[in-house]
């Protein structure tokens, strides 16, 4: 079964009295363990695409299946429980909350989840030294840096033990060195299991991705395989 199954995907904005179409027909299918980069100029619907098939925006026409569930057929708090539940996000701009601790932003969706305090404690810990912070559990975001607060937002984004994680220009606010290092650990995600779907205009962060899919103008003009 595939993870993600998208087909005839079109999505339109509305602009002024008119509407900007930002996806043409897109068929996209990710299956388990995938490590998959989504490529292309600004502008050309990455961000659209994710957002349309993590089912936080309903596409205009065409179909989604996301872990098996037709998005379509599910009312938006439903969809707001798979993605609690079962799919990360990491953003460009980490989406921490400054008032808590690492430990707390990464406990936050396992208490929207309902998961005892503690078992959240002793996940978040875990999950920060998983990504390389066991050290600084108790500090707030102010006090991190950028890489610091990434491989956070990393942490939380696994809390609920994801099937299916997705990533918008997770590298974009990052030096290079940092960038390598936060691929490095997506890498490693992958290896233990975890499905990825990462967008960014970065081709260094593509060229570590097992599957490049191309976009341009609303379309996928390419979809590389490894091997392939």
């Amino acid at each position: 079964m595939s993870v993600i199954s998208a087909r005839g995907i079109v999505k339109e904005y509305p602009y002024g009295g008119d509407s900007v179409r930002a996806l043409r027909g897109v068929d996209l299918e990710v299956g388990p363990g995938e490590l998959v980069a989504v490529v292309g100029p600004s502008g050309c619907g990455k961000s659209s695409l994710l957002n349309v098939l993590a089912g936080i925006d309903p596409p205009t026409e065409g179909r989604v299946e996301l872990l098996g569930r037709d998005l379509g057929a599910l009312g938006e708090g439903e969809r707001s429980r798979l993605r609690l539940r079962e799919v990360g996000f990491i953003f460009q701009r980490f989406h921490l909350l400054s008032v808590l601790t690492a430990a707390e932003n990464v406990e936050f969706p396992m208490a929207e989840a309902g998961v005892p305090k503690g078992e959240r404690r002793a996940r978040a810990r875990e999950l920060l030294e998983y990504v390389g912070l066991g050290h600084r559990v108790g500090h707030r975001p102010p006090h991190l840096s950028g890489g610091e607060q990434q491989r956070v937002a990393i942490a939380r984004a696994l809390a609920n033990r994801p099937k299916l994680v997705f990533a918008d220009e997770p590298t974009g606010e990052l030096d290079r060195r940092t960038g390598d290092e936060i691929i490095a650990l997506f890498e490693r995600l992958n290896a233990d299991g975890t499905t990825l779907v990462i967008v960014t205009h970065d081709t260094s962060v593509a060229g570590r991705t097992r599957r490049v899919v191309e976009m341009a103008d609303g379309v996928v003009v390419r979809d590389g395989r490894a091997g392939g």
